[in-house]
């Protein structure tokens, strides 16, 4: 790290405690029971609320799922398209299907998050582009990500899901789109490497793998 006093820069501690953050943010499916503390949720999603959009349009929409028997109907339908994608997955499917994907049952919160309909409005920033709003919205959720997991909560982003059977199980209006299950809640413990890592199912590519300089798969010259 720069030894260059600049004044705009957080105190070390506090750089050290974002970068702790995104080190070791991991995509929980193992949760343990019990409630979320009073307020911690409205934190998170204000931390989400946060994130950059482009063109300020704000895409990002969150749906609190309260009722027991609606979570457990999109714990049925994500479980439904879990058994479709092991189909597809052809000889990993056995594999897959030995791997937890989801925590809808055991988690403390579920959340349905969503982008807004009538997005065609939004030129800015989206005319050649129009995915952006996704982009957004995924910035936004890294923050809850983040947010959630300095204070030591866990959070998992579940996407086995048919877009239009979760926007009608949901009530979301004719144009939104549904991008995540977000289940949230205590874990026993943080994974030491992503699950799909420790499971060997894929690994981290290392950086010098996706830097690249002045044109693709030129290798970036690093310090």
């Amino acid at each position: 790290m720069s030894t260059v006093v600049n004044p705009h820069a957080f105190a070390h501690a506090e750089i050290e405690g974002v970068y702790r953050a995104i080190r070791e943010r991991r995509d929980v499916r193992h949760f343990k029971p019990g409630p979320l503390e009073p307020g911690q949720l409205e934190r998170f999603i204000a931390a989400a609320h946060n994130g950059p959009s482009v063109g300020l349009m704000q895409p990002w929409r969150f749906i609190r799922i309260a009722n027991p028997a609606l979570r457990a109907q999109i714990h049925r339908h994500v479980n439904e398209e879990r058994i479709k994608t092991a189909e597809a997955l052809g000889k990993r499917a056995e594999e897959f299907m030995q791997l937890k994907v989801e925590g809808i049952l055991a988690c403390a919160e579920v959340l349905v998050v969503g982008l807004i309909d009538k997005r065609d409005q939004y030129v800015f920033g989206r005319r050649t582009m129009p995915e952006m709003d996704l982009a957004s919205a995924s910035c936004a959720l890294q923050n809850f990500w983040l947010a959630a997991r300095a204070e030591g909560i866990g959070a998992g982003w579940v996407s086995m899901f048919d877009p239009q059977q979760l926007r009608d199980i949901c009530g979301m209006p004719d144009g939104s789109q549904p991008i995540a299950v977000l289940c949230v809640g205590h874990v026993h413990e943080f994974y030491t490497a992503p699950m799909l890592e420790l499971e060997k199912w894929d690994k981290r590519r290392p950086v010098s793998d996706i830097m690249f300089e002045d044109s693709w798969d030129n290798p970036a010259v690093t310090a």
